[in-house]
């Protein structure tokens, strides 16, 4: 019990590291904060700084979610280990461990404690979560992701429908029903982290890659 109160602590801090804020400090000595969105994510990162900062900046908050929830593969200490490993559900085991510290990771990246309670938009790192807790079923929502994106060009709308898309994956794939519940919850978390790039779709305003507009995502 100590050992997942623990990683759960550490789970928020290291989802909470401020990598865009950094990375744009950095390079560009300002506060990303003031540009754009106002997001630290990896999308306002790439209009800020460029598109190599922005691809970084991606990598990096995906790997805070991705080592947050295969963490206590390191322990591997008998039951903890069967708890935590991400294979098929067999109708015994909760993993509600590893689902709490992906929902730790989620709002720990959008709620920094080192910004303040600011962030980024959490798909990145929801991303690194669900290749965490089930591999394909993180790839197909990546690919998800990926094709919504060339197609309309909006980062936002590929983060909203492929994240509202890996909780049928995730179902499909026979996932623990916990993870099911995550995916829920993280299309719901993330969702309402793009709150201002709904409304600008809906008004026709939102940016798309590729073009210069002062709102970002």
């Amino acid at each position: 019990m100590l050992s997942a109160v623990l990683l759960l602590v550490v789970a928020y801090i290291l989802a909470a590291l401020p990598f865009g804020y950094w990375t744009v400090k950095v390079v560009k000595g300002v506060d990303i904060r003031e540009y754009g969105s106002k997001s630290t994510g990896a999308t306002n990162v790439w209009r800020v700084a460029g598109k190599q900062w922005g691809i970084f900046v991606f990598a990096l908050d995906v790997i805070k979610g991705l080592v947050s929830v295969t963490a206590a593969h390191i322990l591997d200490n008998g039951a903890m280990a069967q708890e935590w490993a991400p294979q098929p559900w067999n109708g015994n085991i909760p993993h509600i461990v590893p689902m709490l510290v992906a929902m730790v990771a989620l709002v720990g990246h959008s709620k920094s404690i080192f910004l303040g309670g600011q962030g980024g938009k959490s798909a990145a790192t929801g991303l690194g979560t669900l290749l965490g807790l089930n591999p394909l079923g993180g790839l197909l929502t990546f690919a998800t992701w990926f094709i919504i994106l060339r197609v309309w060009k909006m980062v936002s709308l590929a983060s909203i429908l492929g994240v509202m898309m890996c909780g049928v994956y995730f179902y499909l794939l026979h996932s623990p029903p916990t993870y099911v519940a995550f995916c829920i919850f993280g299309f719901i978390w993330v969702t309402w982290r793009h709150k201002a790039n709904i409304k600008r779709m809906l008004a026709g305003t939102e940016p798309k890659i590729g073009q210069k507009k002062e709102e970002q995502q």
